[in-house]
């Protein structure tokens, strides 16, 4: 019977042995890196204030959006990154207050944590090239400067002193104004060491917003990058510095959000195949789901925006408002142009939903909602006595519209 009982036992271990390969397998698959310069976009949680800020205070950012690497959801919306003020300076009457912070702490939704090494850094690109013309420069918050409340700038070096900041940055704290960051304000943070992350959720088809990292994908990109006089560096298939330097100009010059990530709409720009799926020039495929490129909605926005001003200026309506006191004004004309310029407001924000958003599914509703916006100026012209511009300006329209539903056409 010992014979017997040996070999059953044997069976026994296998067959738990076995689970656990393959869980090992499967965890092995779906390991995920996140490379060093990967940057991810948060939402503060919490005012940004240099009057009143200290260092050492501790603060929480919000990752609005899902990071999706290739083919799995590796940090999901909702998640926390978790910074630390390392500097803080009020304004006085000479110089502007300065904010200097770290990021060290990822907190996924389901509670697991991440030390990371991430620091501040922008997506717009004046203040970018600043901060990347010097590697080592202090990233910093500076009032007075920008829309945010506060200006990016980098300066000095991370291996100073943090009170020579305020002498290295010089003439940019002219404004002497506070830094004043509101809640719910999006911020960049540029990881400083690769992240190492498991996948989670079902395996999900590549969108505008996935990021890329495989070898064979970064390699692609820096041949087209170097086709195109971006990237003059070797096709080693490493996201390295000069590599996501050239990825942030081209998404600059292409009027996509700048990272320096190879995410989705970067490599549909490059012509790169990446198994999603894209119709109409938009992301999602054909019908009312499909999503405008960044350019797309930006050249609909300065479309629509043209189009409210000149029917302004056809009805002899000043730029604050002031209507001619010696025209008889009708309805219909007035309705257009309220139409026209609320659609404009919508488009402006429908661009920057496109811009800054990574919801695929919340940018396909704004999508929708900008055609009711555009249905409303449609029952506006059969009202009003358009000029033979704005109707063929607005026919323009209509065929970029196309794009997110091909049935909204004439």
């Amino acid at each position: 019977m010992q014979p017997d009982l040996t070999k059953m036992m044997s069976r026994v271990a296998w067959s738990l042995a076995f689970p656990l390969f393959a869980l090992s397998e499967v965890s092995a698959q779906t390991r995920l890196v996140l490379p060093e310069g990967s940057v991810i976009v948060v939402r503060t949680s919490v005012p940004l204030e240099s009057n009143s800020a200290r260092s050492g205070q501790r603060f929480e950012t919000v990752v609005a959006d899902t990071v999706p690497v290739d083919d799995y959801t590796a940090i999901p919306a909702g998640s926390r990154i978790q910074g630390v003020i390392t500097f803080a300076q009020p304004a006085d009457r000479q110089r502007s207050g300065v904010i200097e912070v770290a990021f060290d702490r990822l907190t996924l939704t389901d509670g697991t944590t991440f030390p990371i090494q991430g620091r501040l850094t922008s997506t717009d690109a004046a203040e970018r090239r600043q901060i990347e013309s010097d590697p080592n420069a202090r990233v910093v918050l500076v009032g007075g400067r920008g829309g945010i409340g506060a200006g990016i700038a980098g300066a000095g070096s991370s291996r100073s002193p943090a009170s020579s900041i305020l002498t290295a940055l010089g003439g940019l704290l002219s404004s002497a104004q506070d830094v004043r960051v509101p809640a719910g304000t999006p911020l960049a943070v540029q990881l400083e060491q690769r992240l190492v992350l498991r996948g989670r959720g079902r395996v999900r088809a590549p969108d505008e917003f996935t990021i890329y990292t495989a070898a064979d994908r970064i390699r692609a990109a820096q041949q087209a990058l170097a086709q195109q006089n971006y990237y003059r560096g070797t096709i080693n298939g490493q996201l390295d510095d000069a590599t996501q330097r050239a990825l942030f100009e081209f998404q600059v010059d292409k009027g996509i959000i700048a990272t320096g990530n190879l995410d989705g709409r970067t490599a549909q720009a490059l012509g790169l195949a990446t198994g999603g799926v894209v119709g109409g020039g938009g992301v999602g495929g054909a019908g009312a789901g499909a999503i405008l490129s960044a350019e797309q909605a930006s050249a609909l926005r300065r479309g629509a925006q043209a189009m409210a001003g000149r029917q302004r200026q056809e009805l002899s309506v000043s730029t604050v408002g002031r209507l001619d006191s010696r025209r008889a004004y009708a309805e219909g004309d007035i309705d257009l142009w309220f139409a026209l310029s609320a659609f404009a407001d919508n488009a402006s924000l429908y661009e920057q939903i496109v811009r800054m958003s990574g919801n695929v599914e919340g940018s396909a509703v704004a999508g929708r909602s900008l055609l009711t916006a555009a249905r409303r100026v449609d029952a506006a012209l059969q009202q009003a006595r358009p000029s033979p511009a704005i109707r063929n300006a607005w026919a323009t329209t209509r065929r970029e519209l196309a794009a997110i539903d091909p049935s909204y056409a004439y």
